[in-house]
């Protein structure tokens, strides 16, 4: 009996593989999911997740960022190569330096991993959950191999927004993302979408039925740090930054994020507040801005530098002014929702994506010339109590629609083939 109670725990868990993620809890939206869901979920006997990084290259998986890991096996430099993080086994794929290309490289790798792992360790129930629209001509390929599979194996994808216009892309890579969407969306058994946006976008494009709707998620828990705790202080005094005396922006430094009209914006607004960006550096697009912008003549503006310290990061966003959101392009943006969470008062670029996760507990603003000045000049000067109240609107949001606790809920019965 105690057997056969053993056994049957054993083929009662689900494996799920998520790939497509460059790292775990690093900057990027995938990122933040893959560390959040896997928090949510590490106390889950029925779920073990495996989660493919990469080793080496842009976005690599430092674990060095991550809290307690157990290393499993370990490279030839002695580095991990795998490890279990959140009691999900974590492993690292090493890319070759063959530019863009690489990233279709790298999905298709963690795939053929993961395919493989599951015949070598006998695996009979599981998920292959792609995160992304990047390998759409070879996903039939992989699919016949994971039906070819002994057991009960599903393959679902997140489509990252509208990938295909991301502006860093030229026309013919475009046109390859665009493409390759088309036939994963054709290829899953099912697409789960970021944003309500996203989902109707891939009903009216593709014509198809096979959608979920699960959103990121967010926190609302105060850091734990308090106001005057050193590891603040200090981060306050290096930067030259004062409590609510600066606005704030954290994430990637690419194009499509605007950058270049929230930094000019501030260069004309009449702020006497300082403008903190938190970002990993692209330093090719920090040499164009500083030649089109000549931000470095403004004392105002202040790279900062990467926070990877969760708790800090938190308080660095609870006591700024205000918080600036550019997305341009894809879903349900973790930063912003991170943002709404801990800020009172959030000033977001006013596209679909946005305004569907925020709706009234935020203020808008556009690319013409002057907008966001003229609000930045205009919140300046609002009182406590106004900004008291984006504050209320922002965290009952999330916690009504966006906390991880009922995101993680929502792909637990995902998993169970429970519906959402």
């Amino acid at each position: 009996m105690a057997e056969n109670s053993i056994q049957q725990n054993i083929v009662s868990v689900r494996h799920i593989f998520i790939i497509g993620a460059k790292s775990i809890g690093q900057y990027g939206g995938y990122e933040t999911f893959v560390d959040k869901l896997t928090e949510q979920h590490q106390n889950e006997p029925g779920i073990k997740y495996h989660i493919a990084c990469k080793a080496n290259g842009d976005g690599f998986m430092d674990e060095s960022m991550l809290g307690y890991i157990e290393v499993l096996k370990k490279d030839k430099t002695g580095k991990a190569k795998e490890f279990t993080y959140h009691n999900a086994h974590v492993v690292k794929i090493m890319c070759p330096d063959i530019g863009p290309a690489v990233a279709i490289y790298y999905d298709c790798a963690a795939l053929s991993y993961s395919i493989n792992y599951c015949k070598e360790n006998g695996i009979k129930d599981g998920v292959f959950y792609i995160l992304a629209c990047r390998i759409g001509p070879f996903l039939h390929h992989f699919k016949k191999q994971i039906y070819r599979l002994d057991g009960d194996f599903d393959l679902y994808i997140n489509p990252d927004g509208h990938e295909w216009k991301r502006a860093k892309w030229s026309g013919i890579i475009k046109w390859y993302w665009k493409w390759s969407e088309k036939k994963m969306v054709e290829t899953s058994d099912l697409v789960v979408c970021d944003s309500v946006n996203i989902e109707k976008y891939i009903h009216s494009e593709y014509e198809v039925d096979n959608t979920v709707y699960i959103a990121y998620g967010a926190d609302i828990v105060s850091s734990g740090l308090s106001d005057d705790d050193n590891r603040f202080v200090s981060w306050l005094e290096e930067k030259g930054l004062e409590i609510e005396e600066y606005y704030l922006v954290v994430g990637r430094f690419i194009p499509e994020n605007n950058y270049e009209t929230m930094i000019k914006e501030f260069m004309i607004s009449k702020s006497k507040k300082n403008f903190a960006i938190i970002t990993n550096m692209n330093a090719k697009l920090k040499e164009q801005l500083e030649k089109r912008l000549h931000f470095s003549s403004d004392s105002r503006i202040k790279f900062v530098g990467t926070v990877y310290d969760r708790e800090l990061l938190k308080k660095i966003r609870e006591n700024a002014y205000g918080y600036f959101h550019g997305h341009e392009v894809g879903g349900t943006n973790p930063s912003l929702l991170e943002a709404l969470g801990a800020t009172k008062l959030n000033l977001l670029l006013d596209v679909e994506f946005n305004k569907e996760v925020a709706q009234e507990a935020a203020l808008y603003w556009n690319k013409t010339q002057g907008n966001l000045a003229g609000l930045i000049d205009n919140v300046d000067i609002m009182d406590s109590m106004q900004r008291d109240e984006y504050g209320f609107k922002a965290k009952k949001r999330i916690e009504s629609k966006y906390s991880w606790k009922f995101i993680g809920n929502e792909y637990k019965k995902l998993w169970n083939k429970k519906g959402v």
